[in-house]
């Protein structure tokens, strides 16, 4: 006989006792609809919930002589810390970039005990909380890492203790593949829409122009989708240097020497194309504007702007070292006023990091509690191990597995970017400042 439709669903039988809950990487609105939709959903059904604070930091660091200690590096989730949590700003359990798979970069790697010495001691510390269960939430270098940790016990003795792990999706930049948007993008989208709606009324105030660089490390939904919301003039992301926009540069690799080649962008070309925007706007009765470009195109800078620039656990460059913005402001200005003989004010500002905690939207709150009772239902319900929780249509959910996401030799992510022969891309084209390439 089928429950009522408005019974609770029916408990599922299960032999977990704890669950732990991460969270790594850069913060996104509605993290805490995920960790606490989570949490409830296990404590309902009879299971502690754990937070693990400030990503893998602690575990990292974890060993007989360095236990975890209660409220410094892992907390109680109980149903007192979660009342009302669902809407709340910010990560209550804390986030960090700490990589404990950063040395391996190749399935042989798990056999060498020195390259997995970090992945064991993440193992060992969870196995010291008595933890059943793992839920990792972050980005594509997080899904690396709990695809890591997967594989890592799969080489472990028959009889050792076995925890299952499962991702929830998390990037504002909403390159991920495996699900159509990302908890917390759209929130994003309209926290930064918002400022770049501001920063057209001060554009049009003193007949100037803003070149608003937006995170978007890797594609350009962010920095597309804050400039459609926003009206801004013009968006360029990394998905736009192609064609005429691209070349190859050639430089020696630090360490063995060998000549190597990597795409780069044709700066003047970019910047003309910018100034050609200006020029069309003024031919429109209009002195002002809004540019948008994307973060990720300073991975597309020559080799010798970036020299000096440091990079992370993950091998990525600090963008903000970089400061695109300004360096492209100062070019456009200059390009413009060596085609008009005028002056234009041109000012370069980033924008993101206001956007990363902003209060998240219903939609962004609805998405993020689907994840985090999908994390429950993928362990319980499924008995899954190594799937990336997922929502289609109408927030159905859907796992999938690790093997379809992470590449089995390089056990690298592919970046979802916008296809540029998508309606997504052509709305940009369709609303921004018409202009002839001809």
């Amino acid at each position: 006989m089928a429950p009522d439709t408005l019974d609770r669903p029916p408990l599922s039988q299960h032999n977990l006792h704890r669950a732990a809950i991460l969270f790594a990487g850069g913060p996104a609105p509605a993290a805490n609809a995920v960790i606490s939709t989570a949490a409830v959903s296990f404590l309902r059904n009879g299971i502690e919930a754990l937070g693990i604070k400030y990503g893998y930091s602690s575990l990292i660091d974890y060993s007989p002589e360095r236990p975890l200690v209660e409220g410094k590096d892992y907390v109680r989730l109980d149903h007192g810390l979660l009342r009302r949590s669902r809407n709340s700003q910010g990560i209550m359990i804390g986030t960090a970039r700490d990589n404990p798979g950063k040395n391996v970069s190749h399935p042989d790697h798990l056999n060498d005990p020195k390259l997995s010495a970090p992945l064991r001691c993440v193992y060992e510390g969870l196995c010291s909380l008595g933890v059943d269960a793992l839920i990792s939430i972050g980005g594509d270098d997080t899904l690396k890492t709990a695809n890591k940790f997967k594989m890592f016990q799969d080489r472990l003795p028959p009889d050792a203790r076995r925890i299952p792990v499962v991702h929830l999706p998390k990037t504002i930049d909403n390159d991920y593949h495996g699900i159509d948007f990302t908890f917390g993008f759209f929130t994003a989208v309209e926290t930064l829409a918002e400022e770049i709606r501001n920063l057209i009324h001060d554009a049009q105030a003193t007949r100037g122009y803003f070149l608003a660089e937006t995170m978007g490390r890797s594609a350009g939904w962010l920095a597309y989708g804050a400039a459609i919301a926003g009206e801004a003039s013009l968006v360029i992301s990394v998905e736009d240097i192609r064609g005429n926009y691209r070349e190859e540069e050639s430089y020696p690799d630090p360490k063995t020497g060998e000549i190597l080649t990597r795409p780069v962008m044709n700066m003047d070309r970019v910047v003309k194309r910018i100034v050609k925007t200006m020029l069309a706007r003024e031919a429109e009765g209009k002195e002002f504007g809004v540019v948008v470009i994307a973060e990720g195109l300073a991975e597309y800078l020559p080799m010798e702007q970036l020299v000096g620039v440091p990079r992370d656990d993950h091998g990525h460059i600090r963008i903000t070292h970089v400061d695109l913005g300004k360096t492209f402001a100062r070019l456009v200005g200059e390009e413009y006023e060596r085609q008009t003989k005028r002056k234009r004010k041109v000012t370069g500002v980033q924008l993101g990091y206001e956007a990363r905690c902003a209060k998240p939207h219903a939609f962004d709150v609805m998405l993020g509690s689907q994840l985090g009772v999908g994390a429950y239902r993928a362990l319980v319900e499924e008995r899954l191990n190594g799937v990336m929780v997922s929502v289609v249509g109408q927030l159905e959910l859907h796992y999938e597995p690790f093997e379809n996401l992470v590449d089995p030799q390089t056990l690298v992510t592919k970046v979802r970017y916008i296809d540029t022969a998508s309606d997504f891309h052509r709305l940009a084209r369709f609303l921004e400042t018409y202009v002839s390439e001809y």
